[in-house]
């Protein structure tokens, strides 16, 4: 069978398109024959070696859907033929956190696509927890692309506390995470903002429901503010507009960060975040529970999930450069082999 493996940690370019051999599943485990898998920033970001796989060649790629088409010993509840979405987040299973379902706390937590082989290949073997049903109405392309970042930002919006009737800030729009945010909370029934340095993805977000955008690159702190503030704040922008998020948000407000896309570090002015009585509150990638969640979400109870392109599996390098150019609203897909 074939899969895209990086090669080397020099970009995009690393990724060839390389015959494998086909994987059999073990006790517990199910292999899936891949019908649609996704993009990620993280694709870009481990091409560049940020972090670098442990192990060349490296299959990349987190999210994915497909048909169960062999089972391990000693696996009940799936079969053959059984149509399943791929949960990306792998632990030990056994520790305290895992028993409790706080898999992210795991010594052991990895990451499809990063620290283990990937779905951007034709077949792939994981454990039955990380396999979920797929609901039979869902499109294949949402059913493959929506998970991690669906799942990330549920994550961060439970974390918060966000409410029905309250009002969501989610910085930068455009991104997945950002735009899964905007989705659920407007599902949520939450008043949702956004911003973004595109006016076409905040148009974008108003025709989905939201009730305003404002410039990233203006003063969307005072702008939000103005308006009576954000209950919570979506922020995966990190120093280029936590200023701004801290400034847009309610007194005893919360903002919740997944990311640093404008780099790692920054100054914190203390006294904003005490005297206003703020929390910042650190969220990554999701639980077990929470992906299933995310999966009704999308499935059964209506919050969208935009697939903004599909590539055919063999355009993988035509697709990241897609994603790297920030064209997208929503997911980049890629529709595999049948």
């Amino acid at each position: 069978m074939r899969a895209w493996q990086l090669t080397d940690t020099k970009g995009i370019g690393s990724y060839a398109l390389n015959e494998v051999d086909e994987p059999e599943p073990g006790p517990g485990e199910v292999r899936v024959k891949i019908s649609h898998s996704a993009l990620n920033h993280l694709d870009l970001w481990v091409a560049q070696g940020l972090p670098a796989p442990k192990h060349l060649p490296h299959i990349g790629g987190a999210d994915g859907a497909g048909v169960i088409d062999a089972v391990g010993e000693g696996v009940s509840g799936f079969d053959i033929g059984d149509e399943v979405i791929i949960d990306p987040s792998l632990s030990c299973g056994s520790c305290a956190f895992c028993r409790n379902d706080e898999i992210v706390y795991c010594d052991s937590f990895q990451i499809l696509g990063e620290h283990r082989p990937g779905t951007f290949t034709e077949k792939i073997v994981i454990p039955t927890i990380n396999a979920v049903r797929k609901p039979g109405s869902m499109p294949w392309e949402v059913a493959g692309s929506f998970g991690l970042v669906t799942a990330t930002a549920l994550r961060m919006m439970e974390r918060a506390g966000l409410k029905p009737e309250q009002t969501l800030l989610v910085v930068g729009v455009g991104g997945g995470v950002s735009a899964a945010a905007a989705l659920l909370g407007i599902a949520m029934r939450t008043r949702v903002y956004v911003t973004s340095r595109s006016q076409g993805k905040i148009d974008w977000a108003i025709d989905q429901g939201a009730a305003g955008g404002f410039d990233s690159e203006g003063d969307f702190g005072a702008e939000m503010a103005a308006l009576g503030g954000a209950d919570v704040v979506i922020d995966n922008v990190g120093p280029a507009t936590i200023r701004q998020s801290m400034r847009a948000v309610k007194k005893g407000g919360r903002i919740a960060i997944c990311g640093s896309t404008s780099g790692p570090k920054m100054e914190l002015t203390l006294p904003t975040l005490f005297f206003r009585q703020l929390e910042l509150i650190g969220s990554s990638m999701a639980n077990h529970g929470q992906f299933a969640r995310a999966t009704t979400w999308i499935g059964t109870v209506g919050a969208r999930a935009p697939v903004s392109k599909v590539f055919d599996f063999d355009a993988l390098p035509q697709a990241l450069e897609y994603l790297e150019n920030e064209e997208q609203v929503g997911k980049v897909a890629l529709r595999h082999p049948e």
